[in-house]
């Protein structure tokens, strides 16, 4: 099903990534009472009722300039592009400024709808306030403490009303993956490679794809979808707006994946962005394989790629599950592995495990391991239920689910390992308490 897009925009320091926090129930985006601090996460998922969503934190957008005027057009037009529904965000207590009506009227060019949320309304004596803003001539105003909480349920209610209807995946059958990893990293030349063909414009130039490009093809009988994303570089050192909106792009091309391809470079090695870029994938939940790319730079030895091994491994130790490939996107070299891990971690979402056989395995696992007091009780066990796919979510009815320690969760999930396999995806445990 394809999920609406939620965009929140509007000016410095009118709350918009409070309200983000607050819509998607954690406090992901760093909130201090200075323009232009947020330097969080800017994507999220969300629901309400019975829809679910994602979020765009404009406010995490952040340009290098101290120009407010050109980072507000940006955010918009960011939003106008992207988002499905756009939350205007205003400050109750300040009153219509310039700022605003710059936004409102590049959202009512867009054509888009739009939700106004008048914000910091946590006192009665500013509710009369909010009728100003009848004047940016978005809709109606909607009293908001984003805060105090007070008023976001009304904002989502009109949010999900004007969601278009969720649409049903028209690529039944066919294996969609993305190329991430930070810019000139070769994942252009690895979807050539892997197209067989020059599709994708190749450069040494640093940000050379601004787009997401996606590309049917065919491989030994199976149909495959691959999205060659632009690069994504850190944050704090991007200067072009283009480059900002690409790694938005990105996590939208990573959202409807089934399997992403973390590209890491061979010869510069493993560098901090690396890693933040693999954890976008990790909590997407999302099959993942790791590929190290330009392989055919690197002086080797008989023991280059075991040492690479256990370095991928202590750096990206959240993506135990992940496969290695090593490979060379230029020579072609290796290349054709590829479709082997991204089938294995594809249909290793999909895995479901019969209740008979996975509480053998609990069965199994408690008695070589029993649990340890933990929180001023012993966990037990009852019984465990598969409830989903992509990926494999398993519910644990228990005594208490606060008597589950973390290693004793790592411990369950390496057993369905061994005894289920899932490699190249992430597994999910749940524990619930037995009525």
């Amino acid at each position: 099903m394809r999920k609406g897009v939620v965009a929140i925009v509007g000016r410095a320091n009118v709350g918009k990534s409070t309200l983000f926090n607050r819509i998607v129930g954690e406090r992901v985006s760093i909130v201090e009472d200075t323009p232009g601090v947020t330097r969080d996460r800017i994507y999220a998922h969300a629901s309400w009722l019975t829809r679910d969503f994602s979020v765009i934190d404009t406010g995490g957008i952040e340009l290098a300039q101290r120009d407010f005027v050109k980072e507000i057009r940006m955010q918009a037009e960011i939003a106008i592009e992207e988002a499905d529904v756009i939350i205007l965000v205003v400050n109750g207590r300040e009153g219509v400024l310039p700022e605003d009506e710059l936004v409102a009227r590049i959202l009512q060019k867009s054509k888009k709808p739009v939700v106004l949320a008048v914000n910091k309304i946590d006192d009665v004596n500013f509710r009369d306030a909010i009728y100003d803003f009848y004047a940016l001539g978005v809709g109606d105003p909607i009293p908001v403490s984003s805060s105090h909480g007070i008023g976001v349920g009304d904002v989502l209610d009109e949010v999900i009303a004007l969601l278009p209807d969720e649409e049903e995946d028209d690529h039944e059958g066919e294996i969609r993956f993305s190329l991430i990893g930070r810019p000139n990293v070769g994942k252009s030349s690895l979807t050539n490679a892997l197209l067989g063909e020059e599709r994708v414009i190749v450069s040494d130039i640093e940000g050379t794809t601004r787009d997401a490009i996606d590309t049917a093809f065919e491989k030994d009988g199976q149909r495959y979808r691959v999205i060659d994303t632009a690069g994504m570089r850190k944050r704090g050192k991007v200067y072009e707006n283009v480059e900002k909106y690409s790694v938005l792009r990105a996590l939208s091309a990573i959202e409807k994946s089934d399997v992403i391809l973390v590209l890491v470079d061979g010869e510069r090695g493993i560098i901090e962005q690396d890693k933040h870029i693999a954890g976008y994938a990790h909590e997407s939940g999302k099959g993942v394989v790791l590929v190290v790319n330009k392989w055919d730079l690197v002086t080797k030895d008989e023991k280059t790629m075991a040492k690479m091994t256990k370095k991928l491994r202590e750096d990206f130790k959240y993506l135990d599950y992940a496969r290695i490939a090593f490979v060379s996107a230029k020579q072609g070299s290796r290349v054709d592995t590829l479709f082997d891990l991204i089938l294995e971690a594809y249909e290793n979402q999909r895995k479901r495990v019969s209740t008979s056989v996975l509480n053998d395995v609990l069965i199994d696992a408690q008695a070589m391991n029993p649990t340890s007091n933990f929180e001023g009780g012993r966990l037990k066990i009852y019984y465990g239920n598969q409830v989903a796919i992509n990926p494999p979510t398993f519910v644990l009815f228990v005594n208490d689910p606060k008597f589950l320690h973390f290693s004793y969760k790592r411990y369950l999930e390496n057993k369905l390992r061994e005894a289920f396999g899932f490699e190249g995806t992430p597994i999910h445990i749940i524990c619930r308490k037995r009525d």
